[in-house]
């Protein structure tokens, strides 16, 4: 048994120890629950009611971002900008599913979230176009497309990042070699590009290919 405190004394002094650490715990509870109730509940709040609320009551929970939900695949669908490639192979995986992932975030500035959309295979899941809409009037305008599969596009504080998977001969496609990505960012009406890097992915286990003869 591993040594520590308990371990320490007769058993008379190890229970006269014991009882004060358990009274200590039950007077540290109290105090929690004293506290917790102090701040309407939540037991998270120390620095007391915050200004403009009435003391005692717990304020409104306030979104970090509002947005509208779009029909993303109708949205493609009528876009004239997306090719017809696109088009015919968008079409629903599983009853009415359709392969397309949907972001909202703030990418352009605009009073509105803006949408990157991206639309993959049902069997590989695949990206075979990357889009972002910029809302304009009572619609959204395509200000951004990436048709090059395997293409994904996505959104980091700001930034919009296309990654595009790269095959060697005898990869599979659930297996790249690695990846190339771009950054891209809103200047003077457009997308901008910003930085490019290349992943190499590391390959191990069954994956690995055999060594080659000789080697």
């Amino acid at each position: 048994m591993r040594g520590g405190l308990t371990e320490a004394g007769p058993p008379r002094v190890r229970g006269i120890f014991q009882a004060a650490i358990t009274a200590m715990t039950v007077l540290a509870a109290l105090g929690l629950l004293a506290s917790a109730c102090a701040t309407g509940g939540t037991g998270a709040r120390d620095e007391g009611p915050a200004r403009g609320t009435v003391p005692g009551a717990t304020p409104a929970a306030v979104p970090t971002s509002t947005f509208d939900r779009v029909d993303a695949v109708a949205l493609v669908k009528d876009d004239p900008a997306v090719s017809a490639e696109v088009k015919r192979g968008l079409k629903p995986c599983v009853g009415d599913e359709y392969p397309v992932d949907v972001s909202y975030g703030d990418l352009t500035g605009g009073s509105e979230d803006d949408i990157v959309v991206n639309v993959l295979t049902c069997s590989d899941v695949v990206g075979v176009g990357s889009y972002v809409y910029r809302r304009a009037g009572d619609g959204y305008t395509n200000v951004f497309k990436a048709e090059e599969p395997p293409v994904y596009a996505e959104m980091d504080r700001g930034v919009l990042v296309v990654s595009r998977q790269v095959y060697e001969k005898g990869d599979p496609v659930s297996s790249p070699s690695g990846e190339n990505v771009i950054t891209y960012r809103w200047v003077g009406g457009r997308f901008v590009k910003e930085y490019s890097w290349h992943n190499d992915y590391s390959v191990v286990g069954d994956d690995a290919p055999p060594p080659s003869a000789g080697g």
